[in-house]
């Protein structure tokens, strides 16, 4: 496997700079770009699916975001030790009916020497919202350097 730096052991900046690019990757909502961030055998907890494998997490990923659309992410980093990260995350999203919703959440990685994340453990709440309550406003794709963060946000 060719490395996917920054690898473990994480300090604050590389811990920070792994969170940016998962968040960048997501915002891309191409599974396929996402899937080759896990080891081949990675293992998810994702609210009540169980994606083992990158086969199954890019259906899932296809799956997700057929029905997620315009979906916007935030990732912060809450803490982090030599090969694993926690996350809080915030991201929205509307379905075919028009219906907004903001999605919150927590996220445990657990990373290889290579750098690729074999373990995911996800738990997440959506919330049904107005439009006129959304606060990610970017075109989609990746957020601008210059959007709040969630803590910013008061998320």
């Amino acid at each position: 496997m060719t490395p996917k730096p920054p690898l473990p052991p994480f300090t604050a900046e590389s811990a920070a700079q792994k969170v940016r690019m998962a968040e960048d990757a997501w915002n891309s909502r191409d599974p396929e770009r996402v899937a080759l961030v896990y080891t081949e055998d990675t293992a998810w907890r994702n609210r009540a699916e169980f994606p083992q494998g990158r086969s199954e997490v890019k259906a899932f990923l296809t799956r997700k975001w057929a029905k997620e659309l315009d979906y916007r992410l935030i990732k912060e980093l809450w803490a982090f030790t030599d090969n694993r990260i926690a996350v809080r995350f915030a991201y929205e999203w509307h379905d075919e009916s028009g219906q907004w919703f903001r999605s919150y959440g927590n996220e445990n990685w657990e990373f290889n020497a290579e750098g690729y994340m074999q373990r995911r453990f996800a738990s997440i709440n959506d919330l049904p919202i107005p439009a006129s309550e959304r606060l990610f406003h970017w075109p989609l794709g990746r957020r601008p350097d210059e959007h709040p963060s969630l803590s910013e946000l008061g998320l």
